[in-house]
């Protein structure tokens, strides 16, 4: 009876997020372009892209936020993150996270994470001065998530994550908010078997307002000015849903190694298929790679996605403190590119 209690809540939970799919027409790849906020598909943290975030089942901690939100309620107490991204490393575009979960009672955790693009400086120009001259403006995109998960039992974990977004030019910008739903399930002797749903960047549409959009003119025949303002069309969010499942093999007490799949749905691009492993030495170090996959990546005439593919990450973490529990980690992950020389990201941790 139990365990009929555990897989009944856990195929609840899956129509709940499963059902909002139908509404975002996933995997229509008519629809590319459409979209807006695609920064929301970046992932900023340097462990989960090392495996191109295959890991939707089996996400752990803080970076579940981007995977899925229901991996954070396995947060044992605190956890900070820093990372650093060079976005397609060649195009000047880095990215900057910050981030916290924090375990609150039994079995509830809530987090909090930071991220910032910066797009360097950019001259203004206008019809006059092509050539520039006149000064400069820095783009900042920026995403603040609030989430909360929870461990309904032994086998079940859930979250959602509240994601406000800002896209700021000097005379122009928009915000929204997206919400963020994830489910993990758990089974198998040894707990090595892991299932895993995620709903992403559910939200209303954004638009574009402010001066920018605004042209001063005179009439002909008058000396007084007028202002023509110009309304911004109104722009998608890009949802998708990732479908995962995670299988570990344990040699021992010193040696993991994880196999992993999983499926993304894409609101406005081509559906994707992602296969991944990780190589565990006594929780010190941290092997992974991944392949995504997605109609014609691999021919480069039939290419429509900047990523070839192979993603690739190490970590190094040490214990501070064993009575506790506290770790320091280094996290390193490559995903290939073309053009452009990849994209790196580099994180710190500190779990105490």
């Amino acid at each position: 009876m139990k365990n009929f209690y555990k897989i009944a809540v856990a195929v609840f939970l899956s129509a709940m997020l499963v059902f909002p799919a139908y509404q975002v027409k996933a995997g229509n790849k008519d629809r590319s372009g459409q979209a807006g906020a695609s920064e929301l598909l970046i992932n900023p943290w340097a462990r989960s892209s090392g495996w191109g975030g295959v890991n939707v089942a089996n996400s752990r901690g803080l970076e579940s936020m981007f995977t899925n939100v229901a991996g954070t309620a396995f947060t044992k107490k605190t956890e900070l993150i820093f990372s650093s991204t060079q976005w397609l490393k060649g195009s000047g575009i880095n990215v900057f996270s910050f981030g916290f979960t924090q375990k609150m009672g039994e079995s509830s955790v809530l987090g909090v994470g930071i991220m910032s693009m910066k797009f360097g400086d950019i001259p203004i120009t206008t019809t006059e001065l092509p050539e520039g001259g006149i000064g400069n403006f820095s783009p900042n995109y920026m995403n603040i998530n609030v989430s909360f998960a929870k461990a309904f039992s032994n086998s079940i974990y859930g979250g959602i994550n509240l994601k406000i977004i800002s896209e700021v030019i000097s005379d122009i910008s928009a915000q929204g908010i997206a919400i963020d739903a994830g489910i993990q399930y758990v089974t198998g002797e040894q707990e090595n078997i892991k299932f895993g749903i995620s709903l992403k960047n559910v939200g209303p549409t954004m638009k574009f307002k402010g001066d920018g959009l605004s042209i001063r003119s005179f009439l002909p025949g008058q000396e007084s000015q007028f202002t023509l303002e110009q309304r911004s069309a109104e722009f998608e969010l890009p949802s998708q849903l990732n479908i995962g499942a995670a299988y570990d093999i344990n040699f021992s007490k010193l040696h993991r190694l994880t196999l992993a799949g999983s499926f993304t749905s894409n609101s406005f691009t081509k559906d994707q298929y992602t296969f991944g492993g990780e190589y565990e030495l006594k929780s010190y170090l941290m092997l992974r790679g991944a392949y995504t996959y997605e109609e014609g990546i691999t021919s480069q005439a039939d290419r429509t996605n900047v990523y070839t593919g192979p993603s690739a990450g190490i970590t190094v973490q040490v214990p501070l403190n064993k009575e506790n529990g506290s770790m320091f980690g280094l996290d390193y992950s490559f995903r290939a590119s073309n053009p452009f020389s990849g994209t790196h990201s580099i994180g710190v941790r500190l779990n105490f």
